[in-house]
Formats: C-alpha cells, sequence, structure tokens
C-alpha cells in the first residue's frame, strides 16, 4: 500500500531571505513545517555561507524549479585578496598566500576576459560527481579531486567599489551552473594574486528578487495565514515562457495527457506569442497554468501537467 503523504496541498511559489550559517535544505524544511506542506523544494542552492534570494517551490510549483535553476542569477560578490583557501570561501584553510594586490585599473582591465561564455573549473569543495562520488566528500578526506574545466556564462560583472587595498565588490550576473567562487579565485590568479570569496550574496534568481524576498526570521514568526497571502503563483516561474490560451475542450484534453491540434491554438494566440517549432510553452487557460506542452508538428503536446 502506498505511504499517505503528510501535511497539506500548497502550490506556489515563496521567494526567502535566507540568512547566513544556514543550510538552503534547513531554509525549505523550516518553511515547510510552518505551512505544513506536503512538498517543497528549493530553486538553487545557496552555500551556508551565502546570504540571499532562495526561492521555495511548494506543491505543483516543484515543476517548475528547473526553469528557475536554468536562468539568470544575480550576486554581490566581496573577494579579499592576498590569501587561497581551500574551499576557495571563507570556511576553509589557508593554503597560499600573496603580498600582491591589484588596482582598481588592473581589475577594470580584465573584467572583460570573463564576460560571455567562458572555462570555468568548479571548486573541489562542491556537490559536483567525480567517479560516482561528491567531489566535497573526496575532498574532505584529502583525496586528490581533479575537476574539468566546463563552459558557463557570464552575463555581466562589475567592480562596485574597493573598500581597501584587501577587497573588491562585484556585481555579477550569470547563467546556470556557475560558481562565483570559482569566478572569485580566477579573477585574482589573473591579477597576479590569489584570493577568496568574503562574502556573497544572491540578490536575484530567476523572476525572483530582493523586492520579494521575505527574510527567513521574519516569515518563521509569521502566522501561516499571512504566509499564505505572500505565496507567489505557480507561474512566477514561467515568466520567460510563451504562454499559449485554451478552449476550456482544449485544456481538458492536455489535462488527461492528450495532445491538441496547433492550428486553432496558433490562430487565436498568432498576435501575441507567435508559435515555434520544438518550443516549450504554457498551456493556460484564462489565469491558470495547465500544463507546460511541447509544439511538435501539428500538436501541443503536454510534457508537465499541473493539477491546479
Amino acid at each position: 500500500m502506498a505511504r499517505r503523504r503528510r501535511g497539506i496541498s500548497i502550490n506556489g511559489w515563496l521567494a526567502v531571505d535566507k540568512p547566513l550559517e544556514i543550510t538552503s535544505s534547513t531554509v525549505v524544511n523550516q518553511v515547510r513545517r510552518l505551512l505544513d506542506a506536503n512538498k517543497a523544494g528549493h530553486g538553487g542552492t545557496l552555500d551556508p555561507l551565502a546570504s540571499g534570494v532562495l526561492p521555495i517551490a511548494f506543491g505543483e510549483a516543484t515543476k517548475t524549479v528547473a526553469y528557475v535553476m536554468d536562468g539568470s542569477k544575480s550576486y554581490r560578490v566581496t573577494l579579499k585578496f592576498g590569501e587561497a583557501r581551500s574551499t576557495d570561501d571563507a570556511e576553509g584553510e589557508v593554503i597560499e598566500t600573496s603580498d600582491h594586490r591589484p588596482t582598481e585599473d588592473e581589475i577594470k582591465a580584465v573584467l572583460g576576459e570573463f564576460i560571455g561564455e567562458i572555462q570555468q573549473v568548479p571548486p573541489k569543495f562542491s556537490a559536483i560527481k567525480v567517479n560516482g562520488k561528491r567531489a566535497y566528500d573526496l575532498a574532505r578526506r584529502d583525496e586528490d579531486v581533479v575537476l574539468k574545466p566546463r563552459p558557463i556564462l557570464i552575463k555581466d560583472l562589475r567592480l562596485v567599489e574597493m573598500p581597501d587595498r584587501d577587497h573588491a565588490v562585484f556585481d555579477v550576473v550569470s547563467g546556470k551552473g556557475a560558481y562565483m567562487r570559482s569566478l572569485a579565485r580566477d579573477i585574482a590568479l589573473r591579477l597576479g594574486t590569489v584570493g577568496y570569496i568574503a562574502a556573497l550574496r544572491r540578490t536575484s534568481a530567476g523572476p525572483f528578487s530582493e523586492e520579494n524576498a521575505i527574510p527567513l526570521q521574519e516569515l518563521l514568526e509569521m502566522d501561516p495565514e499571512e504566509v499564505m497571502k505572500k505565496m507567489l503563483p505557480v507561474e512566477t516561474a514561467l515568466d520567460d515562457i510563451p504562454a499559449l490560451a485554451l478552449t476550456e475542450v482544449e485544456a481538458q484534453r492536455l489535462s488527461s495527457g492528450q495532445p491538441v491540434g496547433l492550428l486553432p491554438v496558433a490562430k487565436r494566440n498568432a498576435l501575441e506569442n507567435p508559435v515555434v517549432q520544438d518550443e516549450i510553452v504554457c498551456a493556460m487557460l484564462h489565469d491558470r497554468a495547465v500544463a507546460l506542452a511541447e509544439i511538435n508538428g501539428g500538436e501541443i503536446r503536454p510534457v508537465r501537467v499541473f493539477n491546479l
């Protein structure tokens, strides 16, 4: 007999402002218990030493998590020059030092090299798997960890300030899979010194930003009914995906896993949302998401159906 899932059915998103020294999973569990929700997950891990925007998906919104994780993210990064750390952040041991400190002009001169699609070696203390094992587990056992460079996208990188000769603060906009710890490490090396991230804050993740993020402690002190008023709809994570309006009959077919004909839907939506072959769209009935669907041949085929 199937195990009964505990908790109540809640569908939507909350943007939480995660504090320092707590894991993303702990934040999810605390908020899930507060609401007695039966299903929750987050839209991209933040390390314990990082603060900022942590989107939490509930219920049917968990089906859209990948679109947040694949989307753009913005960070405020503080790089400390003069020390390399084993973890590339303040948690690790000092493994190398340097007396060289770059000037503001020197920093600005190299930033262009880190914008666009670049090759990046992830930190040894990361969740990437090496021969089936997490890299951080191997690194903690002092086993040799060799991670291959991989392409990542840095959309924007700007020097914000240099509060003193040991620190530089940057604003970064990145794509999926970019490690800010590696970026800080590599900028320092390019400048002829060493460095690590002394502070990291995520300022946005996809459509979620500091403006709509609620500090965790404030959230935990709220009445659950008040928290529910802050809940954002499932569709929030799909802002960048074209939406197609359906009729009641078409919505019912997609909801039951059946395709619908493309031509009548395309005619109704052509002016606002041109249809592209093989594109993923959000099929909508009025203001409710019915399914994530794929344009394939002359049909719209459901990929993930929402039970809302």
